[in-house]
């Protein structure tokens, strides 16, 4: 494939010009949002410095990027038979699920939700783990498998340092969890004891993993060829196949392991200022109304929580400048914080697609605005380039994974609902990629249940490492 020009490359990535019924107006806005578009030397420049804190991650040196080994060092190769467990824990509802597997597939699920109180997210995480352990073993004896030894894989979506596929310690809790007495403690210790506690069950916890992790290895079911994970929803990560030999940080013993899954943590990509030529107004308000601020910097311009924070902070400006809902559209609530989401970005952006006006002015009927149609135009702008340089970033990182991969097709599993449900990320992003790496094959495929079957089928994995080894 020819290699595009610097040229064929920025003018593929711009967006469509705005059009309105004064010139002036027009010019003047498309200078307020130029920073938000990219030139082909700073998709390049993108490029360099993510491979750069790749590099520095993997060899242990100061990075943003924290390149955890995952202790994955292949997928299902076919040879998987029996029940697995996961459970599956990142928010206020977890699920416990059993997967039957025959010849490496699913051929039978059964799962169960179930609900943390609020008394239980906050004080000892003793409590918590006990409560887990409770509904683990509610699930296996329901299903009257308590007597059948059940490998059990650990979804924890929460920060940890991994140092094995059975070992990952607490870093922080986040959401709406704050259990201090477990920081720095093992999950899968936490989990073991409380099941030991209890001696009504045998199941055995034998991998720890993020949904990101658990996506690529879900994926690798239905496509042989998926050696990139993706979540792209409220959050975003991504993990990938890494040669092992690469990788410094490798606690346990050795096995002759050719490749290992790495979970990049690319979320944080940039917190330590290698980002900034980037950084727009927008970015650092958008930032200063964030929970934690200076962190989470890519996820900032890319994710589901971010994106439509985003948009209203442009918005907002250009109103309080005087280039948009002039006179009679008052803003209405449209300039409080938090109030415009990505789900409604996406409902504009649908407009876009189908060339209307008419998501977007029912959206912003919600905020009490009687938009104009140059009003509606410029919304739909804003939310174009905000969502087209969201797509960029993620394939301008992408693409270096495919590099860094060098396989002669790879498959990209993905999984989120901010990919689910923006109606333009995708095609975007499959337009972009090919531009960054003419010379790799790839194509991406929609992945679900990562955090849940994903987990099952790590505890597969970890159940023939380890017969293997014995």
């Amino acid at each position: 494939m020819v290699v595009p020009t610097e040229h064929a490359l920025h003018e593929a990535i711009q967006v469509s010009p705005l059009v309105l019924s004064d010139d002036v107006r027009r010019q003047k806005i498309e200078q307020k949002v130029a920073r938000l578009q990219f030139s082909a030397a700073t998709v390049r420049k993108i490029q360099d410095v993510f491979v750069s804190e790749m590099n520095k991650g993997i060899h242990q040196q100061s990075s943003s990027l924290q390149m955890e080994n995952t202790y994955i060092p292949e997928l299902l190769d076919g040879s998987e038979e029996g029940l697995y467990l996961a459970l599956d824990l990142g928010g206020t509802n977890f699920r416990v699920l059993l997967l039957e597997l025959a010849h490496g597939k699913p051929i039978r699920e059964e799962m169960k939700m179930f609900h943390i109180s609020s008394d239980l997210r906050v004080g000892s995480g003793f409590r918590l783990f006990d409560y887990l352990a409770e509904c683990v073993s509610d699930f296996v004896i329901a299903l009257g498998l308590q007597d059948v030894e059940l490998p059990l894989g650990f979804t924890f979506s929460f920060p940890m340092i991994q140092h094995s596929l059975d070992i990952g310690m607490l870093v922080t809790w986040t959401k709406t969890f704050n259990c201090p007495d477990v920081i720095n403690k093992d999950a899968v210790r936490l989990l073991r004891e409380a099941l030991a506690r209890r001696n009504d069950t045998k199941v055995k916890v034998t991998a720890i993993l993020n949904d990101t992790t658990g996506t690529l290895v879900q994926a690798s079911t239905v496509d042989p060829d998926t050696a990139i994970g993706l979540i792209l929803g409220t959050g975003s990560n991504a993990c990938y196949l890494e040669r092992a030999d690469r990788v410094e940080h490798w606690e346990t013993e050795r096995h002759g392991e050719r490749e290992v899954i790495i979970d990049i943590e690319w979320g944080a990509f940039g917190d330590n200022g290698v980002l900034d030529f980037i950084k727009t107004d927008y970015d650092r308000e958008n930032d200063a109304n964030s929970l934690i601020v200076n962190s989470f910097t890519f996820e900032k311009y890319i994710s589901g929580k971010y994106l439509g924070e985003l948009v209203r902070v442009v918005l907002a400006r250009l109103t309080k400048e005087g280039f948009l809902f002039v006179g009679d559209h008052t803003p209405g609530s449209l300039l409080i914080p938090g109030n415009l989401t990505s789900d409604l970005v996406s409902d504009i952006e649908q407009d876009s697609v189908d060339g209307g006006t008419s998501n977007t002015k029912e959206v912003l009927r919600k905020f009490g605005i009687v938009p104009d149609e140059d009003d509606a135009k410029i919304v739909q702008y804003v939310c174009e380039i905000v969502s087209n340089r969201a797509a960029l970033l993620v394939s301008t990182c992408l693409a270096v994974l495919l590099k860094r991969i060098d396989k002669e097709r790879v498959t990209i599993a993905v999984d989120g609902s901010l990919y689910k449900h923006h109606p333009r990320l995708e095609s975007w992003i499959k337009q972009y990629i090919p531009l960054l790496a003419p010379d790799h094959k790839f194509k991406i495929i929609h992945a679900e249940d990562g955090s849940g079957k994903g987990a099952a089928l790590v505890a597969a994995i970890a159940q023939r490492l380890r017969e293997r080894i014995d």
